[in-house]
């Protein structure tokens, strides 16, 4: 691997432990950067997905004393049953339709301009709904019903979208269904675990011939920056929400959107 690639590897893993968890799509970023820096292998968007497990497994280090909480407790106590079922209903309904659409997203959706329009879409949306936020009613993950956890997995399916965002998808989902901002955004930090386990367990096996050592190198790169980097939002970002709320991420979508739409228009 030479040192360009290298470098580009470590700063698109940044990329995506910075923007994993925050409401401003991860993909479509690394999709942006990627076309600008002009990163595109034969494995790039493997690249792009895989270095993805960076930044979960700063979540699992983060939040590591409340997993295993959970774990050890599911079968006893209440909340933690309610933890465990809520993330995994919230996971089946992208689990199913992405398995049967891989393919699609991959070869049609995959695109800077796909992105752009998804990403000033998504931050109006993000504006308008935190000026509307319902009365919240739902103040902790340990209480979410069955319901409510299924419907957010129906939001967050949207997320296949390149630039729509995972973490703004549930997050949206979860406001509009009267969840707290704090609870919304750690339910899109645990439901991002078996998410994006699943995701890139697909991508690897759908891609298993044409990955070389190599490509495993970068990857390894990636990871690693990734999830330096997320660990730095996981401990942070929930305590910005709480202060802030989500409109400054809505504002940010805008701006990026509107400009890669105007420099993607000047390259023709």
């Amino acid at each position: 691997m030479d040192a360009i690639l290298a470098f580009q590897a470590v700063f698109l893993g940044i990329i995506e432990g910075l923007t994993e968890f925050l409401p401003v799509s991860s993909t479509g970023h690394l999709i942006l950067v990627g076309d600008l820096l002009g990163f595109r292998t034969a494995s790039s968007s493997v690249f792009e997905v895989v270095i993805q497990l960076g930044a979960i497994m700063a979540v699992v280090v983060g939040f590591f004393p409340r997993l295993a909480r959970v774990a050890f407790t599911v079968h006893e106590d209440p909340g933690s049953r309610r933890f465990a079922i809520a993330v995994l209903l919230a996971f089946l309904p992208s689990a199913v339709i992405g398995a049967m659409a891989h393919d699609f997203i991959k070869t049609v959706l995959f695109s800077p301009w796909v992105v752009s329009v998804a990403l000033i879409v998504g931050g109006v949306v993000l504006i308008v709904i935190e000026k509307y936020l319902p009365a919240p009613r739902v103040f902790e993950v340990e209480s979410f019903s069955p319901a409510l956890a299924l419907k957010i997995g129906l939001f967050q399916v949207l997320s296949m979208i390149p630039g729509v965002s995972r973490a703004g998808a549930t997050i949206i989902g979860a406001l509009t269904l009267g969840v707290e901002r704090r609870a919304a955004a750690e339910f899109s930090f645990f439901l991002a675990i078996p998410t994006m386990l699943g995701a890139s367990a697909l991508d690897l096996y759908k891609s298993r011939d044409a990955l070389t050592m190599n490509d495993a190198g970068m990857i390894a790169i990636g990871f690693v920056a990734a999830f330096i980097s997320a660990m730095v939002v996981v401990r942070t970002f929930v305590g910005f929400v709480g202060r802030h709320g989500f409109a400054p991420f809505g504002w940010y979508r805008i701006v990026v959107g509107s400009v890669m739409l105007v420099l993607l228009a000047a390259r023709g």
